[in-house]
């Protein structure tokens, strides 16, 4: 297993429920893939560096996780489909 991490932005419109929906949904992601996640970091609202999609700020998150070679691949499939999430993006530690 390898170590990877993860920094994902979410819609900073949404409310803090289903903020958590996500987060939880994103760690559920791997664990259900056979990884193992850590508690994630929430970072808060951040301003971007130019807007997206019309907004000018979103909730970031960072999370550590291990797993095997192809659930990054998954992760981005299914982040892709999330509409509450922005951005994301993975990075082998």
């Amino acid at each position: 297993m390898r170590k990877y991490e993860i920094l994902y932005i979410i819609d900073a419109s949404i409310s803090d429920e289903d903020k958590e929906k996500v987060i939880a949904s994103v760690k559920s992601l791997v664990e259900n893939n056979g990884g193992t996640a850590q508690e994630p970091e929430k970072w808060g609202v951040r301003k971007y560096a130019y807007p997206i999609n019309y907004k000018q700020e979103g909730f970031y998150c960072l999370m550590n996780f291990e797993a095997e070679d192809k659930v990054p691949a998954i992760i981005t499939e299914k982040l892709n489909i999330n509409k509450n999430i922005v951005r994301h993006m993975i990075v082998a530690k």
